[in-house]
């Protein structure tokens, strides 16, 4: 184990205020990206999604409830495989009825969807407990059209903003060979009425600001405790960079 070194009291005010000024820089920051976010055009949806959840057939604007806001969570779970993806699961574990609560407070309703028909997802959230909207959208183009399942039998490769060629170039090149594939990712919708609109799509680690364990154990010395960090060894015990908490 590579533990922090050993200093003062005052050695370590120094270097904790050192690091103050950053984190207070990157706090301006990530207001001001924020509000950019909040500045970004939006796209009308004029596809009639239908999915399939606890009420029977769902369409997109029932998912919002009477809010004007929706959040939906791309969960990965392919329609043949049995369980969904640990790494999703481990952020829904975190997602408590109080949270819920607070997000419909500010006017915002959220749900998962995932390409596995109700069936499985029904039997998942009786195995697991949790509590919340989760449909299927088998059979629809929905998926696709986010990018969250990519198969280019049905639609050009395209993930997080990047056509199959610049993949190519990237760590992510496997995404082009590999197919079809599941991906997680989060999605925001506003509504006018019953007309729908796509405000905002996060995918790869554009997803992490919602982790609740993560955002704690980043203020830790030990961090997230997985191979990418620096320093190297810091726990003792390092996994790969997958939000796996129960492994």
């Amino acid at each position: 184990m590579n533990l922090p070194e050993i200093a003062s009291r005052e050695q370590w005010l120094t270097a904790r205020k050192a690091l103050l000024i950053r984190e207070k820089e990157f706090t301006r920051t990530m207001d001001l990206l924020n509000a950019d976010r909040r500045r970004l055009p939006m796209v009308r949806i004029d596809n009639d999604y239908v999915f399939e959840g606890a009420r029977g057939e769902t369409r997109l604007l029932d998912l919002f409830g009477d809010q004007p806001q929706l959040i939906i969570q791309h969960v990965m779970f392919g329609p043949e495989w049995e369980r969904a993806c640990p790494s999703c699961s481990a952020g829904l574990d975190e997602l408590s009825p109080s949270l819920l609560d607070h997000l419909k407070a500010r006017k915002t309703a959220f749900a998962g969807v995932s390409r596995a028909p109700y069936a499985k997802i029904a039997a998942e959230l009786a195995l697991t407990g949790w509590k919340f909207e989760w449909v299927s959208s088998f059979g629809s183009s929905f998926n696709f059209d986010f990018h969250v399942t990519l198969d280019n039998t049905v639609t050009p490769i395209w993930f997080n903003y990047r056509d199959e060629v610049e993949l190519e170039q990237t760590d992510m090149a496997w995404l082009t060979k590999e197919q079809p594939t599941e991906h997680a990712g989060y999605s925001c919708f506003l509504r006018d009425g019953d007309t729908v609109f796509h405000t905002y799509s996060t995918y790869a680690r554009g997803t992490e600001q919602t982790g609740g364990a993560y955002n704690y154990l980043d203020m830790t010395a030990l961090g997230r405790q997985e191979d990418w960090e620096e320093p190297k060894d810091r726990s003792g015990t390092t996994r790969g960079a997958q939000p796996n908490f129960l492994s």
